[in-house]
Order: structure tokens, then sequence, then C-alpha cells
């Protein structure tokens, strides 16, 4: 299969032009899911925080310090990678979803200074500052499905389209709320437990309809991709992915069920697990339906790769850098997992 790929780009699959670009790629996929899972517990819980009652709300501040700045890691190199390794690709994406990708980072700039500013400020100011944070991770949330949304429909900006953009961000929301409760529910006990799984059972819903929409829209939206998987030779990878997301969500259901129970023995690690494993599988998805365009039916990632010369110079800064500053923010991580045991707030000197 990888013979017939690079000799369908005119390239040999030894070829540094053939492998570069797709070994790029690779780790960008690997940043897209590290940012969109670890980042996403911090925006799902900020979206969550409002709902909880303001005498816990510190305290799921609290609960996020010690990897909020390395969550910032993932979003900084995925997008410096992007720009150094596919320069021409660049351009021509920014133009197509210029919109989103300013939301994006208001977004991204709201939670960050909401975040930090909440740490100095006290009394009234600082729940003012939680509801920013609040703010930031609703914008931020619904940024990235507007971004899915208009990808899955091919960049169109009719006013259908953009009725669709806005439905999947909404999803986005739930599904990133899904996230961070999950990861509540296995952290905490009483009654922010039973808080989250609120309002994970309710998000789930949402979730599942956004991505429903959002595989319906890529079918419909390009003919390549139906194609891609609805025929028979590929059902053997296509089949096993609609089972296993589809298990996923009937399993988390069950769980939530269980663990909304009183006394219930339920592992409460179990659905955040599952919402792992579903986001997972999303990306793959995405990623098998798209590969190899960057722009569909435009763009591949060849045509959008820099020249080798500076793919080599990219690719030795990436092998010296990016170990060390993985290492560093993984750190930041090791506290992602295990009940959780502060109740007060912590304020900076």
């Amino acid at each position: 299969m990888i013979e017939l790929l690079a000799a369908a780009m005119g390239l040999a699959a030894d070829d540094p032009a053939f492998w570069m670009p797709l070994l790029f790629m690779g780790l960008l996929f690997l940043l897209i899911a590290a940012g969109t899972l670890l980042d996403g517990i911090d925006i799902g819980v900020g979206i969550l925080v409002p709902l909880a009652p303001a005498e816990s709300r510190s305290r799921l501040m609290v609960m996020l310090s010690p990897w909020r700045d390395a969550n910032e890691f993932w979003l900084l190199l995925g997008a410096g990678l992007f720009a150094a390794a596919f320069p021409f690709a660049w351009g021509a994406i920014l133009a197509k979803l210029f919109a989103p990708l300013a939301m994006l980072m208001l977004g991204v700039m709201l939670r960050t200074v909401a975040f930090e500013f909440r740490i100095r400020a006290s009394g009234r100011a600082r729940q003012r500052w939680i509801l920013g944070f609040w703010a930031g991770s609703v914008l931020t949330a619904f940024s990235h499905g507007v971004l899915l949304g208009r990808v899955a429909t091919g960049y169109q900006v009719q006013a259908a389209h953009l009725w669709f953009d806005a439905f999947v961000g909404l999803c986005a929301v739930a599904a990133y709320l899904l996230l961070g409760a999950t990861w509540l529910a296995m952290r905490v006990d009483g009654p922010l437990r039973t808080l989250a799984v609120r309002c994970a059972r309710h998000a789930i819903r949402w979730a599942a309809a956004g991505m429903v929409a959002v595989s319906v829209a890529l079918g419909l939206a390009n003919a390549g991709i139906f194609y891609k998987w609805s025929n028979l030779a590929d059902l053997s990878l296509a089949l096993p992915i609609w089972i296993l997301m589809l298990a996923c969500f009937v399993c988390m259901e069950i769980v939530l069920l269980r663990l909304a129970r009183p006394a219930s023995r339920a592992l409460p690690g179990t659905p955040f697990a599952l919402c792992l494993l579903l986001f997972l599988l999303m990306l793959v998805g995405l990623g098998y339906s798209l590969f190899p365009y960057m722009i569909l039916d435009d763009l591949t990632l060849w045509d959008g790769a820099a020249a080798v010369s500076s793919l080599r110079l990219v690719l030795a800064a990436t092998v010296v850098a990016v170990p060390v500053m993985a290492v560093f923010s993984l750190l930041g991580y090791r506290s992602l997992f295990g009940p959780d045991r502060s109740d007060t707030d912590v304020v900076a000197p």
C-alpha cells in the first residue's frame, strides 16, 4: 500500500520527499490527540464550573492548576510544527478557517488570562474571573466544533453550512463537558461526583449527535470519503471503528447510570477511559477520512510540505527539543489521575 501511494505521488517509498511529510503528519496527529485529550479535560471542567456550588468552584480550579501551563505546550508546538513543516498549506488553510481560528485564539487567551487573574484576585473579583474562565472554555470548545464542521462540509460558508457549523460547535461543547465531567467523577466523590455524573449523562447524547452529524456530512460532502467508508474492501477497518464507538457510548451510559445510584460499586474511572477511547477513535476516523489531503481534493500533504532540506532542519530541531519539552510538560500531569484531596484554593503571593 505504501509503495502504491508513493507511486501515485511519483516518488519512491524510501525517498525523503515521500516519507518525511508522512512523519511530520504523524507527529502533528499525536500533538493534536494529546492537546485534544489533555487540554480537553480542563476545557470540560471549565464548562462545568458555573454548575458547581459556589464554595466548590475554587477547588475545581485548583485541581487544574498543576498542568494548566503544560496544556499550552501542545497548542504552541502543534502550530509551530505545522507552519514550519507545511508552509504551503498554512496560508491556504488559514484563509479558509480564519474566523473559527480567530475565535479559538480569543477563547484560549480569555481562559489563560482569567485563570491567572483568578489566582491574584479575592472575593467577588475571583468569582468573576472564574466565570471568565468558563466563558473562555465554552468559546474554545465551540470554536473546535466550528472548525470540525467547516472541514466536514468542505469549507462551505452558505447559510445552511453555517447553521451546521454552529450545531457541531454546540455538540463539541457537550463533548468536552463529557470529557471533563467523567474525569471529575473519577477524581472526586460526594456531591461533586453526583453533579459530574448528572452533567455527563446529559452531555453524552449531544456528543453522540455531533459525531454522527460530522460523519454523515463528511460522506455527503465528498464522494471519495463516502467510497472510502462504504466499499467492501475497506469495511474491515470501518466496521470495527463504528462498532467500538457505539460500544463506548452504550457502556458509558450504563456505567454512568450505575454511578448515579447511591453506594454504587461501579468503577468511577470507567467512563473517563471510555471517553478517552471515544475521542481517539473519532480522531483516527477523521484522519483516515481526510488522508492524504490537507484540503480535500485540492492539496495533499506532499503539496503543502516544505523542501526536503527545510524538513531535515525542522526534524533535527524536533528530535532535540520535543523530547525535553514533552518530559517537562508531562511532569505536570503526574496528578492527573487518582482521588483529589484538595478542598481549598491556593493564592499565589
